[in-house]
């Protein structure tokens, strides 16, 4: 079964993006085609600056090779070094139309919250269905707000294959509803686009600073705490075994314990779970000529698979090669 999934480059790493992909990958690329790309494309769509561009792309390669991702055992590449993804795009964009990219939560919501809509964010859906398309993807794990946008890469796959004859397979989503969606320190859905974001890779004293931040309820030290709509606690659990949460679930409703001392609890917590992963990362940033040829290798597989996809694709469409 082939798995594909990809990251924005839009900064560092928080724990929504490992407990709801990144965790998982690891364990695919084990027993799964594991394809994985760090979507700069995508990211252009939020563009600051060429150079916060580039040194968020290395930054999330480094990321991704530290956090336990294999050249070896899956295909990692940068999405823009497979230009027939982009190309197919193009194709794709016949295969749906205007009002129904009107629809899209994503686009909508960014427009609600002042953001000016180019028409790369319009398009964004177009070219996610070309990323998972290219591949022939079989399951695409994705958040629930990710959701729409698979199943628009469905419906164009379904249209484009009615017109043209079978050319696609319609990729299902994978959505682990337990940490589908993790919660950030002011208990909306943790993204760098609202803010709220715990970095596990910032240095201690700012990681420190984002965990004391987490928005709580009134209840002191000599009152019981609802653990069930606490961020803290929603956080904390995804580190926990059973018996583990049970425990945590005591320190909540038992008084005497209060909010900054379950704060602290998670901050050692985080910093124990990430170290090695922190070290790594620290390991492999300092060589660059490592990560260079480590995202050659996963062009060159990449490439190699979405070139037949487009030779087929442009075939059907009619386009003609020199």
């Amino acid at each position: 079964m082939r798995i594909l999934t990809g990251v924005q480059p839009s900064g560092k790493l928080h724990l929504g993006n490992y407990f709801s992909v990144i965790r998982k990958l690891v364990k695919y690329q084990n027993d799964s085609d594991l394809y994985c790309f760090v979507a700069d494309l995508h990211a252009l769509t939020t563009f600051s600056s060429a150079k916060n561009q580039k040194d968020n792309t290395y930054d999330a390669v480094c990321d991704f090779l530290a956090l336990g991702i294999d050249p070896d055992k899956c295909s990692f590449w940068i999405q823009s070094s497979v230009p027939e993804v982009t190309e197919l795009a193009w194709y794709l964009s016949m295969s749906i139309t205007v009002p129904q990219l009107q629809l899209a939560h994503s686009f909508k919501d960014k427009v609600a919250k002042g953001i000016t809509p180019s028409a790369g964010l319009f398009f964004y859906p177009v070219l996610m269905a070309a990323d998972i398309l290219a591949f022939e993807t079989d399951r695409v794990p994705v958040g629930k707000d990710q959701k729409q946008h698979l199943e628009y890469t469905r419906d164009i796959a379904e249209r484009f294959n009615a017109q043209y004859g079978e050319t696609f397979k319609l990729p299902e989503p994978e959505i682990d509803e337990e940490t589908a969606i993790v919660p950030g320190t002011d208990g909306a859905k943790m993204s760098k686009s609202y803010g709220n974001t715990i970095n596990f890779f910032d240095e201690e004293k700012k990681l420190k600073k984002s965990v004391m931040g987490i928005v709580t309820d009134s209840a002191g030290v000599d009152e019981a705490k609802d653990h069930k709509n606490n961020v803290i606690y929603q956080i904390h659990s995804l580190f926990l075994d059973e018996s583990e949460k049970t425990e945590l679930r005591n320190r909540f409703e038992v008084p005497g314990t209060g909010y900054g001392d379950l704060k602290k609890a998670l901050l050692e917590r985080i910093l124990d779970y990430f170290s090695p992963f922190r070290a790594e990362r620290e390991r492999i940033a300092a060589d660059p000529a490592y990560v260079n040829s480590v995202m050659r290798k996963g062009t060159d597989k990449a490439r190699n698979v979405a070139s037949e996809v487009l030779k087929s694709v442009r075939s059907k469409v009619g386009i003609l090669r020199g």
